[in-house]
């Protein structure tokens, strides 16, 4: 099965040798967004803001592929401060309509940039 680097211009590309997205079969793997404009610059000062901003970015990106949030199965969100657990979610539930992804949650002690959040997911194509 091939695959192929997907990116949206909307979107900053990820740090490091990383493609922001990949392309396989059925299904397409969005590397972790963070809260970032498309020149790569920081977005929001709250996690609700970052939220939604790293949602927008995944966004983008998989509209690059013809796909949207609705063709989610999985979420992993890595959280630098779980008391931003509650602003996650609010934003997930603002983004998604039922039934919603599987979610994996992580903390971690740094994100690039001093981001509180990145998001990255799995979307199916049917």
């Amino acid at each position: 099965m091939s695959r192929h680097a997907i990116r949206s211009a909307m979107a900053p590309s990820p740090l490091g040798a990383a493609s922001p997205g990949i392309s396989s079969g059925h299904f397409v793997f969005i590397s972790g967004q963070l809260p970032l404009d498309a020149h790569g610059e920081p977005v929001g000062a709250t996690a609700a803001e970052q939220a939604e901003r790293a949602l927008e970015n995944l966004g983008h990106q998989l509209r690059s592929t013809g796909l949207s949030l609705d063709d989610v199965v999985s979420l992993q969100i890595h959280l630098v401060d779980q008391a931003d657990r509650a602003a996650v979610d609010a934003a997930l539930e603002a983004g998604f309509s039922p039934p919603y992804p599987a979610v994996t949650l992580a903390g971690v002690p740094w994100l690039p940039g001093g981001a509180r959040l990145q998001v990255a997911a799995i979307a199916q194509r049917y």
